[in-house]
This record gives structure tokens, C-alpha cells and sequence, in this order.
């Protein structure tokens, strides 16, 4: 693992807490417990499975798991599992101890961080994972560093859900994306009216100006961008200023949940969705949050778009896995199969569903098309358009840039709470970022 910082991933690893380092042990999904040294006892190659998620997820990927080691009888598979947060603490340990899981899901502020680490094998030389179902537009896509050394295993893009059945209701029409209305100050409006005469007593939408991708959509519209290539912050104070007056308009009017009826930044969907018209997130969100409402129908939008917004400014979100630097050789052939599993075989998908996003694989989506629940279809159609948009380039977040939305989510708060000013906190942000950025040079 060359290049690795390892005493800066160990100072990472002393502040985590015992939760946070213990892996989730699920039995049944076959193989010894050798680790990522050696391929098991005799014949059988062993593989480390690393993922996040809730209980669903865990449940849904260790039966998937199980199914294809019980397919492929010469792979075990030991899968540790963790949220999200614990993930990426234990991940730290890993990483510092050299023991990193043969394959793994890599968090969104890691991707870069674990590039510099070295921390990723080369997929395009392993037979056993197949490339020719993807366009070359796809692959291109898919590299970091010119290299194709993770492999993306869902998209999601930013959203607006909405709920069809309170809309109905309550006579409001919702623009089709190829209104005019159906831009930035034309959803504000609406926002607004409905929330000053709905019978419900709704508000439009939560309190959500720290959103990290439709905060990216905004920014793409108007020229900016999250990230540069070369791994800088690639917006201005200005174009921050610009978002958080947007919402500062939308929360003095009442068009958003105040952080009190919200219980603060962050809301529990299960409580805030029947206080709300419309809500701010990635189209996979579409999934788990409209079950907690089965009574009601609910809807997506892509992005509202301004006009003079900048060509190419759509985008995809890939969750991405990898397969270690460091495994065995012996066992390269075997982890190409578990990752060919996962992103080129509708199978797997029957199983644990469509939580992530849209297949990256283009067939992959059509077949999954065929058994998908409706809110799975609605996901899928709108991704499938935004797939097919012009997009410019869009690049991962880069070293010591791993907090930039806890950061964004406290000069949120602050500014909702008359703390600090938007152009004061838009700056004061900037800064924070591009300091941590500068650190990890």
C-alpha cells in the first residue's frame, strides 16, 4: 500500500469508538475465517465483503451473498457490515492495520482519499469481470486517474419528491420538467403560496439548503461545481450565497419547516413527511422513504432549471466498490466474479432490490425494469433520462475534504438560527474547506 499516511489514518483510528470498529458477523454465507491472507481451506477461495447500510440492507445483501456462493461453490464470502459512520471508522483501522476486506464499498468522501492511499487494484485485466454490456462514454466515466480501478454499482441523481396524493388533494399542479415554470424561482413561488393556504396546513417543503447534491445541481446550472480536477473546492462564496439566500427566502416566508418543527438539521423523514409537500434528495430515496406513507402516491422531478442555465449541467452519482491493492493474487479471479455478480447480474438485484439506484449496467436496468415495484419504475425512468443528457465532467471529492457537509449543515443551522450572516457563513465555509483541503496536501 504505498503512499499511505498510515499515522494519519491511525490518529483517525484512535478517536473511534468500540461501536464503530466492530464488524456486523452474519452467518451462512460460507467460507473459512482466513482472512484476506489465503484463499481458506482447500479448494475454496475466501473473500472479505465489506458494505453499509440499515438492517434491511444487511439482511437483503448476506441472502444475496449466500445465493451466489452457493452458486459458485469454490468462493466463501464473509461479509462485515457497519452503518455508514461505523464503516468508514472501522475502514481507518483497516487501512492503518493493513487488513483491509478483499472487496469494499468505498463512502463518498473516501473515494479520492483511498485513490491517494493506493488502495485500489486495477479492474480492466480480470477475466472474470465483464465490460462489453457498458458504452465507452460509461467507462470514461467510470475512471479515476485514467484508471478503471473501481467499479460504480448503482447512479442516483438529485431530485425533488413530491407527493402526488396530498397535490391532488389540494388542487396544485406540479410543472412538468419541460415547463418553463419548472425553475428555481417558479418552485419557490409555489412553495410559498401553498404553504400560506393548504387544507393540511403543510409547509412546502424541510429545511434542507445542506443537501449535498441538489446543492451540486444548483452550482452546475450556474457555471460552478463542487470540485476541480485537481482536487480544489470549484465554488464560490458568491454561488454558495447564492443557495443558502434561495432557502433564507423559502424559511422567512414559511415555505420550509422551521428547524423546531423539524427537530433540527437532518429530519426523520418518517416524522417531517406529513408536514411537507415536496422534499429534496437523491431519486434511490423514492424506495424506502414512500413505504413509510403507503397510502400515498409519490412522484420525482429532476432538478428545476433556470433559464441561461450552463450545457452539461446534469450529472450522475455513482456509488462505487473496489477490490483491494493488496489481495492474494489467487484470489483476483474470484473477487472479479463477486463484482461481476453485483453490477452485471439481474439476479442479485431480485434480492436486494433496487435501494441504491439505477443498475449502471444499461441491460442490468432494462431486465430489472420488468420485476420492479413502482416507486423502483419511477426511480428508474427518471435516471434512465438524466443518463441520456449532455453532461460535463463531474469529479470526486478530494483529500481532507471528508467533513465539508458536517460543515455545511453547522453554517446552515447557524444561519437559520440568526447566528451569521449568508454572505458571512457562505465565506466563513469556503474557507473551512479549502483549509482542510490544503492540510491534506
Amino acid at each position: 500500500m504505498t503512499g499511505l499516511d498510515r499515522r494519519g489514518f491511525l490518529k483517525l483510528a484512535m478517536a473511534s469508538t468500540a461501536a464503530g470498529l466492530s464488524a456486523a458477523a452474519v452467518a451462512g454465507c460460507g467460507g473459512s475465517s482466513g482472512g484476506s491472507g489465503g484463499g481458506g481451506g482447500g479448494d475454496k477461495t475466501t473473500l472479505r465483503y465489506a458494505w453499509w447500510g440499515n438492517t434491511i440492507r444487511q439482511q437483503n445483501y448476506s441472502k444475496a451473498l449466500q445465493q451466489f456462493s452457493a452458486a459458485n461453490t469454490d468462493i466463501g464470502i464473509e461479509p462485515e457490515f457497519a452503518e455508514y459512520s461505523a464503516f468508514q471508522e472501522r475502514m481507518t483501522t483497516q487501512i492503518a492495520a493493513r487488513d483491509v476486506p478483499d472487496i469494499f464499498w468505498i463512502a463518498s468522501p473516501q473515494v479520492m482519499t483511498y485513490h491517494k492511499s493506493k488502495l485500489y487494484r486495477k479492474l480492466d485485466d480480470i477475466p472474470s469481470l465483464q465490460w462489453s454490456d457498458y458504452s465507452k462514454e460509461d467507462l470514461e466515466t467510470f475512471k479515476l486517474g485514467g484508471e478503471q480501478n473501481t467499479m460504480p454499482f448503482a447512479i442516483f441523481t438529485p431530485v425533488i419528491r413530491y407527493n402526488e396524493t396530498v397535490a391532488t388533494a389540494d388542487g396544485v399542479t406540479i410543472p412538468a420538467e419541460t415547463d418553463p415554470g419548472w425553475s428555481w424561482d417558479g418552485l419557490a413561488e409555489l412553495l410559498v403560496a401553498y404553504s400560506k393556504n393548504n387544507p393540511g396546513k403543510r409547509k412546502g417543503t424541510p429545511y434542507a439548503p445542506d443537501h449535498d447534491l441538489t446543492f451540486e445541481a444548483w452550482l452546475r446550472q450556474r457555471g460552478e461545481q463542487l470540485w476541480t480536477e485537481d482536487g480544489q473546492v470549484g465554488f464560490t462564496a458568491d454561488g454558495l450565497g447564492s443557495w443558502l439566500d434561495w432557502w433564507e427566502k423559502l424559511r422567512k416566508a414559511g415555505a420550509a419547516l422551521s428547524l423546531s418543527e423539524q427537530e433540527g438539521m437532518g429530519p426523520d423523514w418518517a416524522q417531517v413527511g406529513k408536514k411537507v409537500l415536496v422534499n429534496f434528495g437523491n431519486s434511490n430515496h423514492i424506495i424506502d422513504d414512500a413505504k413509510m406513507f403507503p397510502k400515498e402516491r409519490f412522484r420525482l422531478r429532476a432538478m428545476p432549471v433556470d433559464a441561461g442555465a450552463e450545457a452539461g449541467h446534469k450529472y450522475l452519482y455513482f456509488p462505487r466498490m473496489a477490490i483491494y491493492q493488496r489481495i492474494d493474487d489467487d484470489k483476483v479471479e474470484a473477487a472479479g466474479k463477486v463484482l461481476n455478480y453485483n453490477v452485471n447480474n439481474v439476479e442479485m438485484l431480485k434480492t436486494v432490490r433496487l435501494t441504491m439506484g439505477a443498475p449502471t449496467n444499461p441491460k442490468v436496468a432494462e431486465q430489472a425494469a420488468e420485476f420492479a415495484s413502482p416507486d423502483e419504475k419511477e426511480m428508474l425512468t427518471l435516471v434512465q433520462k438524466e443518463r441520456t443528457a449532455e453532461r460535463r465532467p463531474r469529479y470526486e471529492a478530494p483529500p481532507g475534504s471528508s467533513t465539508w457537509r458536517t460543515a455545511t449543515t453547522r453554517v446552515c443551522e447557524e444561519i437559520a438560527f440568526g447566528r451569521t450572516s449568508v454572505p458571512d457563513g457562505a465565506k466563513k465555509l469556503v474557507e473551512e474547506i479549502a483549509a482542510g483541503i490544503k492540510r491534506a496536501q
